[in-house]
């Protein structure tokens, strides 16, 4: 993540995009539906978008045609529900391609599914089973992001791997041989983006409790 332009044969490029399309259209009717029910949100919506450009912008090089960063995509899935921040994640995907370099247009699609569709739901999944179980804030929040992030890598690990089988073991020989890469710089990555994004939850509910409530990610206190 975020896979280059142009190294991924076409065929994977719009397979991505395909299967990417129905997460976009539901994240954009869930953005409107929220947006005008609650336009105070809408500070919310940007620093969602703003916290996973800035995280995933921060680079490393990692496997070829590839790079290990974090994604901030825990933060807003948590705030907002998984479906919106694809739209937010495909949104920033975009921008670092034009603006940046980072990543490219033929592998939206790719980079988009990695990280605005699965990381985004693993990391809402795991949110939501948390609270329901009652376990602590601070930890769901964090395991969340944590795993949020990792599970990125993985599903590039796949997409790589799906593009560029080995020659002996075929795809699950090189998907264990990009998941191993990744890890070396990943692991501590997730690390640093579950405690950076339990910070900044931790900031909002001190003083944004009332749009937290609103949004069901907070009990409304009695």
């Amino acid at each position: 993540m975020h896979i280059m332009e142009g190294f991924l044969p076409l065929k994977w490029c719009l397979f991505w995009f395909v299967l990417t399309l129905p997460f976009l259209a539901v994240g954009l009717r869930s953005i409107n539906k929220n947006v005008r029910a609650k336009p105070e949100i809408k500070l919310l919506l940007g620093l969602a978008g703003a916290f996973a450009f800035v995280l995933s912008a921060l680079k490393i090089p990692s496997v070829t045609g590839s790079c290990s960063h974090p994604t901030g995509v825990g933060l807003g899935a948590m705030l907002f529900g998984p479906t919106t921040m694809s739209v937010l994640g495909c949104i920033v995907l975009l921008f670092q391609a034009l603006l940046l370099a980072h990543g490219g247009l033929t592998t939206l699609g790719a980079n988009t599914f990695s990280m605005a569709v699965v990381g985004p739901l693993v990391a809402y999944g795991i949110f939501r089973s948390g609270l329901r179980l009652r376990l602590p804030r601070s930890l769901v929040v964090f395991v969340a992001a944590f795993l949020g992030d990792l599970v990125t890598y993985v599903t590039t690990s796949l997409q790589l791997a799906l593009a560029f089988p080995a020659p002996e073991g075929g795809v699950w020989a090189s998907i264990l041989k990009f998941m191993s890469i990744f890890a070396v710089t990943q692991v501590p990555l997730a690390v640093s983006e579950g405690i950076l994004t339990l910070l900044v939850f931790n900031f909002l509910v001190a003083y944004n409790r009332q749009e937290l409530e609103e949004l069901n990610v907070l009990s409304r206190e009695v």
